[in-house]
């Protein structure tokens, strides 16, 4: 009784997302750790450049065969990758549409992601084409006639993180009618001409096909967080050698496997998935040390 009259007393109202409070974005923006961790990947990656351009059999592609001649090249994402979209995390307007994300980047000039520009450099200098491969999709927009103004964003935001490039170099989705969100299909189109030494990317997709919950053509199964952690096992030999992950806490398509984050954003992987206690709540200054805390939710208060 006592428990009915608690549960018709409290709120059903949903939590909304704060991302002033989300521990995810926050670590991002203002962890000295976020800026180590990707300067580490790119010289890491740098030590081993001069042998993977050295080695003609090496490719970080397993399925490409017989690329002995082809001038090597790296395969990079764009987001979380070469350039930072943490500031767009942090204030765009709910929910995510690839359009916002399009419309902040043509506003202002890209954040790189720390030590991209340098090892890009270098790679280039050793005689490495560089391509960039990114989800951003082709898309007309309501007040213009061209059929991919994203791909002139992407290319500015790329030159803008310090690295020179042209339409030849960058791909976006749906740029082809078989260029799918699933990247398999243009790191195979790289693979025709040349001999892929390198991948980097923040998502498993970015170097694993078929990683998502909702699979794009040519897969045809749903990945799940199981399937997707065991092909993370079955390429135990290739993480750290030759495939490079940066790390973003922020959006994904793990999200699509985790019912948690499912459930609050129905498989939209690109929105932050987690409110968190406000940094400084608990002392000025500081972050509490447990990411797991989170603030209760109306059914977490009804469940006495």
């Amino acid at each position: 009784m006592v428990v009915a009259f608690f549960c018709a007393s409290c709120t059903t109202t949903p939590v909304t997302h704060a991302p002033d409070e989300d521990l995810g974005l926050l670590w991002v923006k203002h962890a000295a750790e976020y800026e180590a961790l990707t300067r580490q990947v790119y010289q890491a990656a740098g030590l081993a450049l001069d042998g993977f351009v050295a080695d003609q059999s090496w490719s970080a592609l397993p399925a490409q065969e017989d690329a002995e001649g082809l001038r090597p090249a790296i395969i990079f994402d764009v987001d979380e990758t070469v350039v930072s979209n943490v500031d767009f995390q942090l204030t765009f307007e709910r929910p995510f549409r690839d359009w916002k994300l399009n419309a902040w980047s043509s506003a202002g000039a890209s954040a790189p992601v720390p030590g991209f520009a340098e090892f890009a450099a270098a790679a280039r200098a050793a005689g490495v084409e560089l391509f960039f491969v990114t989800n951003r999709p082709c898309e007309v927009l309501e007040d213009g006639n061209d059929p991919c103004p994203q791909e002139q964003t992407t290319i500015d935001d790329v030159i803008e993180a310090g690295i020179d490039t042209d339409a030849e170099h960058v791909m976006l989705a749906y740029e082809r009618d078989d260029w799918t969100k699933e990247k398999v299909t243009r790191r195979q189109y790289v693979a025709k001409t040349h001999r892929v030494i390198m991948l980097f990317g923040d998502d498993l997709g970015d170097f694993i096909p078929c990683v998502r919950a909702k699979p794009s053509g040519p897969c045809t199964e749903a990945a799940t967080a199981a399937s997707r952690k065991q092909a993370v096992a079955q390429a135990a030999d290739r993480w750290g050698n030759g495939w490079y992950v940066l790390p973003n806490p922020m959006h994904g398509s793990w999200t699509t496997v985790t019912s948690a984050v499912g459930a609050r954003h129905a498989g939209d992987a690109a929105r932050p998935h987690r409110k968190q206690r406000p940094v400084g709540a608990r002392h000025a200054g500081e972050i509490r040390e447990s990411p797991a805390w989170r603030a209760p939710t109306a059914a977490t208060r009804c469940m006495l």
